[in-house]
């Protein structure tokens, strides 16, 4: 049965494990797990955990469909721009992403900040510079920056929900950052 089975995106897939793996420690231990570490919030700049949970709030998800959501699209996209940057490269700008999403939020919000939705649109941002050509913009990332990016700049202002829209919108940014800056 392994032998026609494929690990084809070793860091999509691992991320998606180890999100599973703690979306069910988090149900076990009936929420205590992402509040210790995976989610990130303001807390003593002495607490070394401060500083893991700048990384470690990309694994925790608040529920089933909070974790669906976000690795529909993962898992959907995330393989094409592993391929296209490679896995050394789409880890670091996962890493990267998730510490600038939980500084920006620790300095500027006093909201607890969990799950993958930074990363999502990172990644549907890389997506669309995929096949891009030296001095020309793609059009679907004009049409992904009207869509997206606008929504969540309205939705950010006025709703009123536990959605991080600045978490969107940074993941956003690092995506134009690393997809122009790789090519």
């Amino acid at each position: 049965m392994t032998e026609y089975l494929q690990y084809n995106s070793p860091v999509v897939l691992t991320f998606f494990f180890i999100s599973f793996i703690v979306l069910l420690i988090n149900w076990i231990t009936k929420g205590k797990s992402n509040n210790a570490l995976f989610s990130t919030y303001r807390s003593s700049m002495l607490n070394p955990m401060t500083y893991v949970r700048l990384f470690t709030h990309i694994f925790g998800h608040l529920n089933w469909s909070h974790f669906m959501n976000n690795f529909l699209y993962i898992l959907l996209i995330g393989p094409m721009v592993e391929e296209k940057y490679g896995s050394i490269n789409l880890l670091i700008m996962i890493a990267i992403t998730a510490l600038v999403t939980g500084v920006i939020n620790n300095l500027f919000s006093n909201y607890r900040l969990l799950g993958a939705s930074g990363i999502v649109f990172m990644l549907i941002i890389l997506s669309s510079l995929v096949n891009i050509q030296s001095g020309k913009i793609p059009i679907t990332l004009i049409l992904i920056f009207i869509f997206y990016i606008a929504n969540e700049i309205i939705s950010g202002i006025f709703k009123k929900d536990n959605v991080s829209h600045m978490g969107h919108l940074v993941g956003a940014i690092c995506g134009c950052v690393y997809g122009f800056y790789i090519l």
